[in-house]
């Protein structure tokens, strides 16, 4: 709880055995109230595991993808009551430990959603960013800055965090269950003049740490583009876009989260590892 705010810290998992307890362990408890874990079909022990260490975790039947992942987890959250909620990976390649600050951005009235870059800082090669991502992300940062009239040091950071109202109000529905998703739910964010900060954040790439291939990146860059150019046409009043529609039936209404679409693992358990 923060400023008595419920806070909610959600993650998309896939294959996140090898990582998902360290990145608990590092993760501040101060003010987080409940952690989420969903599950996209993982082939490991991500789910036994996250069932020991006492988090509330669902599961999909089949892989679903990334953004249907973030749909399960948004869902979720705001089933179980978030005033905020915090996506973190358990991947451990961001720094679990940025969950207060971030939270407290939010909670603090000045921010509808926060980012935590891993530009600002400097620190994105300093972790091993390869050189081919970095100045994907940094000439896809500049496209979209341009054609969305924002000015954010990158887009396309996997942890950020959400007020209720952003995840009300959003038409979360109309986006990619791919990876894509955290592009289009930003442009979203942009649209609806939601205010977005930045906290700057290391990184770390390393083996067991998830990280999309060349391909499947060209993949992303197409989608992210595509999504830059929609918004602005939009903006223009050229085109209606599914993306960015005002249609209740697309947001995470009360009558979509609370019809379930993941089975629940609950656990008795209210432990949670602490730093």
């Amino acid at each position: 709880m923060l400023h008595g705010q419920k806070v909610v810290v959600v993650m998309p998992a896939y294959k996140a055995e090898q990582t998902l307890e360290r990145t608990l362990q590092d993760m501040w408890r101060d003010v987080v109230d409940d952690v989420i874990l969903v599950d996209d079909a993982s082939s490991d022990a991500t789910v036994a595991l996250a069932k020991k260490l006492g988090l509330r975790v669902f599961v999909h039947d089949k892989n679903l993808g990334y953004g249907a992942n973030q749909k399960t987890c948004y869902r979720e959250a705001l089933r179980d009551g978030a005033d905020i909620v915090v996506m973190l990976h358990p991947d451990y390649q961001y720094d679990p430990r940025l969950v207060t600050a971030m939270a407290a951005m939010i909670a603090s009235k000045v921010y509808d959603a926060v980012l935590a870059s891993r530009i600002l800082g400097n620190t994105a090669r300093r972790g091993g960013m390869p050189l081919y991502k970095y100045i994907a992300n940094r000439a896809l940062t500049g496209f979209q800055n341009l054609l969305m009239g924002a000015k954010l040091s990158e887009y396309h950071t996997g942890y950020r965090a959400f007020s209720r109202d952003v995840l009300e109000a959003l038409p979360l529905m109309a986006n990619s269950d791919d990876f894509v998703f955290d592009n289009q739910m930003l442009a979203q964010t942009v649209a609806h003049n939601f205010q977005i900060g930045e906290i700057s954040c290391p990184t770390r790439y390393f083996a067991e740490a998830s990280s999309i291939n060349f391909c499947r990146s060209v993949v992303y860059g197409l989608g992210v583009v595509s999504t830059s150019i929609k918004f602005r046409l939009w903006k223009w009043g050229w085109i209606k876009s599914r993306t960015f529609s005002s249609s209740p039936t697309l947001r995470l209404l009360p009558e979509y989260y609370n019809t379930p679409a993941a089975k629940s693992e609950e656990t008795d358990s209210d432990y949670l590892p602490t730093a």
